[in-house]
């Protein structure tokens, strides 16, 4: 400037540095704002999505038309009674006995309606070996898990009576209550172990009790302040309980991954001889900056989530975009805050067998330092391998299987209700999980609809979509009938859902589509997964164009550089393509799945290639832009390109470490889960930020900006007149703008 003075550039720096000269301001100004959004989100309560905008097409139409004549469908409970060995059959004196006894308990409980006697609705299955007495819990349906346990213990009772018989209870409610009972913990134990793993790893990085305790800190408060905003926001987009979850892994493992990145900073600025205050600035300028570009980038990718039309993806989208928007300005405003009125107080609490690295010391890393020397020297050989490695791994994918899990695919047989699942599905094929027709018409008892009630009734076993019993239960008062069809293929998804097909496009059409005013969207676990999967389809190139768009445009105008933006693209696509292989080889082939306690289900759940890549295209540009922008500052400090990438790799290494093990520790715990949907999420994370921040960190990016060399830089001329967001500030203006202002004039005292 005119008169030689620096002024400090960009957000992160202006911030810090006023952060730091209001320092109790801005303690103050993070505490009210987390204690406003937590108590101003509990006075607001959560909306919570409704089944009806779970999902667009029939199964949206289906909740539609329950949830507006205002039916509460009650939880619908099955015992099976089932002859062990050849010998009993349903029409046996002891057979009719043991009916009759389970009728009778099942009543006395007072906590069911509507007992039916398979001899009356003919639910005995054809070789007359098995029947199922029906029920329904009293009561609303997302709290029967918490009454059904009186009536397992009266079916309990009547199967000690009756041994020569099989007899158990499976249904709605009893499977909630299994699953509660036996997995109801394990989220929780998940959640809360997270805080101390990432607390211990953070002591073995730092050495030091405060410094550790800073970063988790500072995640646990950012999310907190986003549960209370998710209260208010979810009146206007209803949230959920996975979106919570969601938010808590991605808030724990981005809230101590840009403190740590910021934190590690300034220490490395202190032991290189700076003082506090020019080490705080230096931090804020490099360090702040990074976590901006970064929280952006992160962000942009969250909200591609909004893309997908999927009321629970938007939830977790918008849960996870509001985390790490709150995590991010946390790093940036009450981190500096913290840092200068800790000053040196940060190295209180030394763990004493952990030794205190010397002041001024290298921060290299040595073992980094030793690959680095060796990629750099062969930048071909070593970005040919690295690449070669990772579309090996990622080869599997292009044979990915989505769908919607089975019981006894999320599940196996570990519990006991799973193998009743099982049972009852081979004597009654699809009773289960049974396909709903939801009709609806201006009056129910009309004989037309009435006609076509019964016609449909036949023509779903005629023409082989159902074996029957189709049973039908009328709603008079809402002018409203349910249709309940068990599917031929019972839990093979593919072969039930050529039965709904055949429902959907023969049936219906033959039948209540004959009837002027007559709405019949069919509904149910396979209808609900096939509307999904058509949905979802529909969501992937919207979804993947716009983050990977909206990443690129961010990473041009954030580093001025089309290569950098580009590289940035197809290294994370990599990354990205080496987790689904992974989940492929692993989950869909079974190979090697007992090492991570996981069985070869066949498939990839359908939610969670879309979701990864989100997730893990956000969660990579935190390393790689931290990593580029110390390489970048480098350069800007006269070092050629290819000494820039050694520093910048090799004085990054420890902290990018530190921050992939908090990331595969936080998330394999979500793979040590029983369900065999979150062993997926938690193992297709892990192994993904584990390749990435070795393979794609460590050896192929530095080979690749090595082979690119000057041209790592290059930003055509028709792209100059791009808004510049770069906003660097290296260590050496820093240190000679101790006189430096600030943007409003005022000297900067950091």
């Amino acid at each position: 400037m005119g008169n030689g003075e620096a002024r400090v550039r960009g957000f992160a720096a202006r911030a810090g540095g006023w952060s730091a000269r209001h320092r109790w301001a801005a303690v103050g100004i993070w505490v009210l704002f987390v204690v406003l959004a937590v108590g101003l989100g509990s006075a607001a309560g959560r909306v919570d999505v409704k089944d009806s905008d779970q999902l667009k097409g029939e199964t949206h139409t289906a909740a539609r038309i329950i949830e507006d004549a205002g039916i509460d469908e009650p939880a619908g409970e099955s015992v099976l009674i089932q002859a062990r060995g050849g010998g009993l059959k349903a029409t046996d004196a002891e057979f009719r006995s043991a009916v009759t006894a389970v009728v009778s308990a099942v009543e006395g409980t007072g906590e069911v309606t509507d007992v039916t006697s398979p001899y009356d609705t003919k639910t005995i299955s054809k070789d007359g070996r098995s029947a199922l007495v029906q029920f329904d819990m009293r009561g609303a349906a997302d709290t029967a898990g918490e009454r059904v346990e009186p009536v397992l213990k009266a079916v309990e009772g009547v199967q000690k009576d009756h041994a020569s018989l099989r007899i158990e209870e499976i249904g709605g409610a009893s499977m909630m209550k299994t699953f509660d009972d036996a997995f109801g913990d394990d989220f929780k134990k998940a959640e809360y172990s997270a805080v101390p793993v990432a607390l211990g790893i953070l002591l073995i990085a730092f050495g030091a009790l405060v410094a550790a305790l800073l970063p988790v800190a500072l995640a646990v408060t950012a999310i907190m302040a986003t549960m209370g905003l998710m209260g208010l926001v979810s009146h206007l987009q209803p949230m959920s309980d996975t979106a919570n979850s969601v938010m808590l892994l991605v808030g724990m493992a981005v809230g101590v991954d840009y403190c740590l990145f910021y934190l590690r900073r300034e220490r490395e600025e202190r032991e290189a001889g700076h003082d506090a205050q020019t080490a705080l600035r230096i931090a804020a300028a490099t360090s702040g900056r990074a976590i901006v570009v970064s929280g952006v980038t992160v962000c942009v990718a969250m909200a591609g989530m909004l893309f997908t039309g999927l009321a629970e993806f938007e939830a977790m989208g918008l849960a996870s975009l509001m985390v790490v928007a709150v995590a991010m300005v946390g790093s940036v405003t009450v981190l500096p805050a913290l840092l200068s009125l800790l000053g040196g107080r940060v190295e209180k609490g030394r763990i004493p067998f952990l030794r205190r690295r010397k002041r001024g010391g290298s921060q290299d890393s040595r073992f980094w330092t030793a690959v680095l020397r060796r990629v750099l020297a062969r930048p071909v050989i070593a970005a040919a391998v690295a690449a070669g490695a990772l579309l090996a791994i990622t080869a599997p994918a292009l044979g990915m299987k989505t769908q919607q899990f089975t019981l006894d695919q999320e599940f196996g047989d570990s519990l006991p209700i799973v193998q009743t699942y099982n049972r009852l599905n081979e004597a009654f094929p699809g009773g289960s999980e049974p396909a709903e027709v939801v009709v609806k018409a201006d009056d129910i008892n009309a004989p037309e609809v009435k006609s076509a009630l019964a016609d449909f009734r036949d023509r779903a076993i005629s023409s082989g979509a159902s074996r029957g019993p189709v049973e039908i239960k009328l709603h008079d008062t809402q002018n409203v009938a349910f249709v309940y069809v068990p599917l031929v293929g019972g839990s093979d998804q593919d072969k039930a859902g050529a039965s709904l097909d055949t429902l959907r496009d023969e049936v219906r059409p033959a039948t209540l589509g004959r009837v002027d005013g007559v709405e019949a969207p069919i509904t149910g676990q396979i209808a609900g997964s096939k509307d999904f999967n058509d949905q979802l389809a529909g969501a992937v190139v919207p979804v993947f164009a716009f983050v990977v768009v909206f990443a690129f445009a961010l990473m041009l105008l954030s580093f001025r550089s089309l290569t950098i933006a580009l590289t940035s693209i197809v290294l994370n696509l990599l990354s990205v393509g080496a987790a689904y292989g992974i989940l492929v080889a692993v989950f869909q082939h079974g190979w090697g799945a007992s090492l991570v306690g996981a069985e070869g289900v066949g498939a990839i759940i359908t939610w969670l290639p879309l979701f990864l890549f989100v997730i893990l295209f956000g969660l990579s540009m935190d390393y790689h832009v931290f990593v580029v922008s110390r390489i970048r500052e480098a350069r800007l400090r006269g070092l050629e390109t290819k000494d820039a990438i050694r520093h910048g790799v090799v004085t990054t290494a420890g902290v990018v470490t530190s921050a992939a093990v908090i990331m595969v520790a936080v998330f394999a715990i979500f793979g040590t889960l029983s369900m065999q949907s979150m062993k997926q999420m938690g193992v297709g994370l892990a192994a993904a930020v584990l390749i990435d921040a070795t393979i794609i960190r460590g050896v192929l990016l530095p080979a690749v900006m090595a082979l690119l060399g000057e041209r790592n830089w290059y930003l055509p001329k028709w792209l100059h007149r791009l808004p510049d967001l770069t906003h660097d500030e290296a260590p050496q203006a820093v240190v000679a703008g101790q006189g430096a202002r600030d943007d409003e004039g005022e000297p900067v005292r950091v």
